[in-house]
């Protein structure tokens, strides 16, 4: 298995969020990709650096999956927002346009507030930077299926799977799972999305809703309690040509992995009649009970049982780091999976 970091992806390294109304540290931080690079490395395996963190076929397969507007909006936002008097150092919108927008704002603070979904997304002068070499450490892993590797993983950081078409959220601000999966398009007619991150996959759906060739699959709490509240329902089944290929498996607050596992079953026997021909896996380890975003109450083992029943799909397969904050047992998780599904 050949796994992805580019290192680039520090630079993006916000120090604070909003959390219940208040100031709290992020744990979207570079410590993060340090402690899973870490129990990776004592596992003997080891994470190479993509050749580029932005060239001109990366600009143009983002541009497949977000809106033009909203990326130029990623890479000038910081410039734009410092020019103002008085702005803050993290972009941080104060105007939301809830219920829906009538037009497109010309102003700084109301793109801020148009593309940036929640509070959890700060940008700072060097975000975009790190936010690109994200990508593209999915990007590689996914041409190396392409190129015949039978799996690959990417570690990124910032994740992606709560980015939309032109919206950032969740610590989230360019979609890897849908890159990938938009990758693996080029030489898989079917690819499916399985998201196991202890959040629904909002953006990830929203990118695909309309799509019948991506399939998307996501096992999470139940929106209904928990973020990201509005999407992720068990009656969004697509629209169009993607009518029944989204599938969403809620679980109650508070699940256990024995409950996790018997979702996952119903997620992947749903996902059978799609018979696809290549994998996304957008790997979250935050349904651990230890997590800071806490919602499910996972044990280390059950992440190995995780990887094992995932590895027995049998197919070209491109893992994505998406959640799993900093804990003692943030490495010991992603050790336990790459486990089972090496095994």
């Amino acid at each position: 298995m050949r796994l992805f970091y580019h290192p680039d992806q520090a630079r993006h390294a916000p120090t604070s969020f909003l959390l219940r109304g208040a100031p709290a540290p992020s744990p979207e931080r570079p410590e993060r990709a340090e402690r899973l690079g870490a129990a990776l490395g004592a596992m003997g395996l080891h994470l190479e650096a993509p050749e580029s963190s932005d060239s001109p076929v990366l600009r143009e397969r983002l541009a497949r999956i977000h809106t033009p507007r909203y990326l130029a909006f990623l890479e000038t936002i910081h410039a734009r927002w410092q020019a103002m008097p008085g702005a803050a150092e993290l972009v941080a919108p104060n105007v939301h346009p809830t219920g829906g927008g009538h037009h497109y704002p010309r102003h700084p603070i109301g793109q801020a507030g148009w593309h940036l979904h929640d509070m959890a997304c700060p940008i700072g002068a060097d975000s975009f930077a790190g936010i690109l070499a994200s990508a593209a450490s999915a990007e590689a892993a996914a041409e190396a299926v392409i190129q015949g590797e039978s799996s690959t993983y990417a570690l990124c950081r910032p994740p992606g799977h709560h980015a939309g078409p032109e919206r950032a959220g969740g610590f989230c601000f360019l979609n890897n799972s849908a890159l990938a999966a938009s990758v693996l398009r080029e030489r898989f007619a079917r690819v499916a999305i399985v998201d196991v991150d202890l959040h629904h996959g909002n953006g990830t759906q929203d990118i695909f809703y309309a799509r019948g060739d991506v399939w998307t699959g996501s096992l999470h709490v139940d929106p209904a309690d928990f973020y990201p509240f509005f999407w992720g329902g068990a009656g969004e089944t697509g629209v169009g040509a993607g009518q029944g290929a989204n599938v969403n498996v809620p679980l109650a607050l508070g699940s256990d992995g024995l409950r996790f596992l018997d979702g996952l079953e119903r997620l992947l026997t749903a996902l059978e009649g799609f018979e696809p021909q290549a994998l996304v896996i957008a790997l979250g380890l935050d349904a651990h009970k230890d997590d800071p975003l806490a919602g499910l109450a996972l044990e280390t083992d059950d992440f190995e049982r995780i990887g094992n029943r995932l590895a027995r799909l049998d197919l070209p397969c491109v893992l994505i780091q998406e959640g799993g904050y900093p804990t003692e047992s943030l490495g010991n998780n992603l050790a336990a999976f790459m486990r089972g599904f090496i095994r």
